[in-house]
């Protein structure tokens, strides 16, 4: 167990040979990190009252804290981002210094930075969300190309990243 890995009340941090956690990231508790996902410096994983999740091939950006939340596959959570009781479903994107805290985002949607995400929205699939307090709209009412988007902030493209950043990940 690395020294920024700590059990909590019996439950230990579970991460898979293939994924990329750097050495200054603090995950405690009751934490699973899938294959190809990636941890950044400063990160907080935070399983002590419920467990979080990290799925495959997602990235989690430096300084982005989670708490007793989930985060599907392909998933990009931006810098400084703070997930609390949150789920972030498959293919979706969360922008640099949102807030998302007991709330659903759907796969697929793109949370713009600085965006406060409160509790008990339930934000479907494939929309784009904005703001303080959020407001959602389909991305198909936007002028945003998704692809554009996620190809930008590929989850994928961070995990050859970290691959290149050997000496933040031993």
């Amino acid at each position: 167990m690395d020294s920024r890995e700590y059990s909590f009340e019996g439950e230990t941090p579970t991460i898979n040979g293939y994924a990329h956690v750097s050495r200054d990231a603090t995950v405690v508790g009751d934490v699973r990190i899938e294959a190809n996902a990636n941890v950044w410096p400063g990160v907080v994983l935070r399983g002590d009252v419920a467990p979080v999740e990290v799925g495959r091939e997602s990235a989690i950006g430096d300084n982005a804290t989670l708490h007793a939340s989930t985060v599907g596959e392909n998933v990009m959570v931006g810098h400084g981002a703070v997930l609390n009781d949150a789920t972030v479903e498959d293919g979706a994107l969360v922008g640099f210094n949102s807030t998302v805290s007991e709330a659903t985002i759907g796969s697929g949607s793109i949370v713009a930075m600085g965006t406060v995400v409160p509790p008990g929205y339930d934000v479907p699939p494939d929309s784009f969300v904005r703001g303080s307090p959020a407001s959602v709209t389909p991305l198909s009412e936007t002028t945003i190309d998704p692809e554009a988007v996620f190809e930008a902030f590929s989850s994928g493209d961070y995990a050859n990243l970290a691959a290149r950043h050997e000496e933040l990940f031993e």
